[in-house]
């Protein structure tokens, strides 16, 4: 069964999205791009009160280390430095670029230190058809894919249907984790529920007006939540 990630960016967003049955809280700061980073004491202070809401019974966080260049030690620094607030998962933008392997290389001995890395990958970029591969060698979590644009394009805009429950199934065969996200909206759900992945994220598709820097809808979080 796919479970519900929703994005939140507070103490109270993330209150919010746990009451209405959010099973992933997502750190991350919708106004700064992509993948915006929250400060770090944000992301602490978020992840200390979803852990003690024993009510809901256990719940993940994940956050994002911003939308970064993929330069090995830049991210690097900034996985370790996330690792220090306890959340539970963390995702690295794999923006484009030439190679990718330097990242993956860096980031291997943080994975088998039990550290749970999500590859995010973008709708819009090509990406080596190895890459998938390269991930789980390197230890990773999972792959998540994603819009980089913000646009209100999906992932529906850059592939069939067939073609995402292809590429779903070749992660899942990896032993990898799968989420998928970038735009979805209650209209989505009935496609995303074919295509199972893991997880799927929400944010615009939950705020008000479907602007995702506006404030969550507890009401449109729950019609999600049943509808999946």
């Amino acid at each position: 069964m796919t479970q519900l990630l929703i994005s939140v960016t507070n103490v109270a967003e993330a209150q919010t999205a746990l009451a209405q049955g959010a099973d992933f809280i997502d750190l991350k700061d919708p106004s700064n791009g992509a993948l915006g980073a929250l400060p770090l004491q944000t992301i602490h202070e978020v992840v200390a009160y979803v852990n003690e809401q024993h009510q809901y019974g256990k719940r993940l966080t994940s956050a994002t280390i911003g939308d970064l260049p993929m330069q090995a030690e830049l991210i690097l620094e900034h996985v370790v430095a996330l690792s220090n607030t306890k959340v539970d998962i963390i995702k690295i933008g794999f923006f484009e670029v030439a190679d990718y392997q330097s990242c993956l290389d860096s980031l291997k001995l943080i994975a088998q230190n039990g550290i749970k890395l999500i590859a995010v990958l973008f709708a819009e970029y090509q990406y080596p058809p190895s890459l998938i591969h390269a991930i789980k060698a390197a230890d990773f979590y999972g792959v998540m894919l994603d819009t980089a644009h913000k646009n209100g394009a999906t992932f529906l805009d850059y592939f069939s249907e067939n073609t995402m429950q292809l590429f779903a199934e070749s992660v899942h065969a990896q032993g990898l984790l799968f989420g998928l996200a970038g735009s979805l909206t209650l209209q989505h759900v009935a496609v995303v529920k074919r295509i199972n992945p893991s997880y799927a994220g929400f944010r615009g598709g939950v705020c008000d007006k479907n602007q995702r820097n506006l404030s969550l809808s507890a009401e449109k979080i729950k019609a999600i939540r049943k509808a999946m």
